[in-house]
């Protein structure tokens, strides 16, 4: 992809744009990840429904996030959601099995209260990597004029 002036500003490149649409991801999935998994670990509720909470959660932000700017830009939800699946789930589905997998791999992570520097850590860490696990990912789908290359026009 070459880059060429587009309204006084240089097109980003394939890794600038796989890179903005992988930050963009893991903001949402970091916002439900850590929404489920402080709600989860709040209430005292089970690793299990915990892991599926904030994975809900996960996709949910992730989607909204992407949804936003779609919405601004005059599209209908009903025009919205499917761009946001098909821009999205491949990444955020990548992010997620990463991201549990990396916590539910450090002991005693998924067992740590909130005040615990664990906690925070495990899940740090494991945002780090899916981040990493994620951006190939979004740079195979836009090279190939789909993910985030769908909703591209419309931001």
């Amino acid at each position: 992809m070459a880059t060429h002036e587009h309204h006084g500003h240089a097109e980003p490149t394939l890794n600038q744009t796989a890179f903005s649409a992988t930050v963009h991801c893991l903001t949402g999935c970091a916002i439900g990840e850590i929404l489920g998994l402080v709600i989860g670990t709040g209430f005292g509720l089970s690793n299990g429904t915990t892991i599926v909470l904030s994975i809900v959660l996960a996709f949910f932000f992730g989607y909204s996030l992407t949804m936003l700017p779609l919405l601004r830009a005059g599209l209908s939800l009903r025009q919205s959601v499917p761009l946001a699946f098909a821009s999205d789930t491949l990444s955020i589905v990548t992010m997620e099995i990463l991201d549990t997998l990396t916590v539910l791999f450090i002991p005693g992570a998924m067992d740590a209260g909130l005040g615990d520097p664990l906690f925070w850590g495990s899940l740090a860490g494991a945002l780090f990597i899916a981040f990493w696990a994620a951006f190939p990912v979004n740079r195979w789908l836009i090279a190939r004029g789909k993910g985030h290359a769908v909703v591209h026009a419309y931001h």
